[in-house]
């Protein structure tokens, strides 16, 4: 198995473990690869569910850029419910595990598709 497989195995067990959710192994490849090499740098990996400007980045670059959706509260609203579900106090909240649940969560696996 290469790098990428190993960490998509890693964002399986969190969602399977943490946020008690069986993911669709196909969409989470898929956004995993959507993630690009950020998945490889340490810092960009993860999202600091605490800060205010990544969840905004989170919100801008993935939620309205990527997935098409328009801005409003029920954005950030989806956001901290994903953060919740993940466990605020979980020190590393992959990004492609909360890009995942948020695709899912406004179910836009078609992005995807």
């Amino acid at each position: 198995m290469g790098k990428r497989e190993d960490l998509i195995a890693i964002y399986a067990e969190d969602l399977k473990n943490k946020c008690g959710m069986t993911p669709d192994m196909d969409l989470l490849t898929k956004v995993t690869i959507g993630c690009g090499p950020a998945i490889y740098n340490a810092d960009a990996s993860t999202v600091a569910g605490s800060q205010p400007d990544e969840l905004e980045t989170v919100k801008n670059n993935f939620l309205i850029k990527k997935l098409g959706l328009s801005d409003g509260p029920a954005l950030m609203e989806a956001i901290n419910s994903v953060i919740e579900t993940y466990g605020r106090s979980e020190r590393n909240k992959y990004r492609a595990v909360i890009y995942y649940m948020l695709t899912k969560h406004f179910n836009k696996e078609a992005v995807y598709g």
